[in-house]
């Protein structure tokens, strides 16, 4: 006989829950990746910059209030309809302008009629002022024996022969405005071309800075002081000089003015054809420019 137990199919044994680690309970959960924003193709340092910082440029001079902007829009445009007036107009139109604190330096810019992929037609000279140019300028004058002692007479702030040379070439010493050379140190003041040249610095006989030995060293150290002005044309033509200060009385600066365009037209090349000065215009530092009839 069967026992009616023994049918009776025996129940699954529950399996037991897996009991986390003690590892996995202790270890805290990893923190999620921040979502990365898009910066539009811009790297990522960029995008976090300020937008002021952005948008600075090197060169761009800061934007001008509408006030200001107004005013120069109406000086030009009633400079611009004036045309060219008497040199006499021109300085008292540019003290009636002057808005700075500061003594601003009155500045000569003239158009030539030259051909600057010619050399025979660059022009370059220098020109006495009658009334100077309203500043100090620092004389170095590389000389020696007696010549050294003439130019300590005459007012030059450095003075010195091949240790000057020396100096220049190995410190870079470029502590001077003007640089004059007796003839006989020019074959040491050559070897300084690489360095005064770039800054316009170079002792050159059209300029009046190389002195002859049969020259009077002491009246061209005398000159340079006294606001001797070298000029040069540039690569378009143009000649840039300052001829004054602000602060000048009105006839200084036209005296100024004339003797200035005066000597340049003196220095015509025999090369240039037809109009050699084709215009003038006076400016100061922060004042708009004003053309001039000479």
């Amino acid at each position: 006989m069967v026992n009616a137990a023994d049918d009776t199919v025996p129940a699954a044994e529950p399996t037991p829950a897996k009991t986390p680690s003690v590892a996995s309970a202790t270890e805290p959960e990893a923190p999620a990746a921040p979502e990365s924003k898009p910066t539009d193709g811009k790297p990522s340092e960029e995008a976090a910059l300020p937008s002021a910082q952005k948008r600075k440029k090197p060169g761009i001079p800061p934007r001008r209030g509408k006030k200001l902007r107004n005013h120069l829009r109406n000086v030009e445009k009633k400079l611009r309809e004036a045309g060219p007036v008497s040199v006499k107009q021109a300085v008292a139109e540019l003290k009636r302008l002057k808005r700075s604190k500061f003594d601003e330096t009155v500045e000569i810019h003239i158009n030539l009629g030259i051909d600057t992929t010619q050399s025979d037609q660059m022009v370059r000279g220098a020109i006495p002022l009658p009334h100077g140019i309203g500043k100090s300028v620092r004389v170095a004058v590389f000389a020696q024996g007696d010549n050294a002692a003439k130019a300590k007479a005459a007012g030059a702030d450095i003075v010195g022969g091949a240790d000057l040379v020396e100096k220049v070439q190995k410190e870079n010493f470029l502590d001077f405005d003007v640089a004059i050379a007796t003839q006989d140190m020019m074959a040491m003041v050559s070897r300084l071309g690489k360095v005064l040249g770039p800054r316009g610095l170079m002792p050159t006989p059209k300029a009046g800075t190389v002195v002859p030995a049969t020259g009077d060293l002491a009246a061209a150290v005398r000159d340079f002081k006294a606001g001797k002005v070298e000029y040069r044309s540039d690569k378009t033509g143009q000649i840039h000089a300052g001829v004054g200060k602000i602060s000048f009385d009105d006839q200084k600066l036209i005296e100024n003015i004339n003797v200035f365009v005066e000597q340049v037209r003196a220095a015509k090349p025999s090369g240039v054809k037809g109009n050699f000065i084709n215009g003038v215009v006076i400016s100061a530092t922060m004042s708009p420019g004003i053309r001039v009839s000479i």
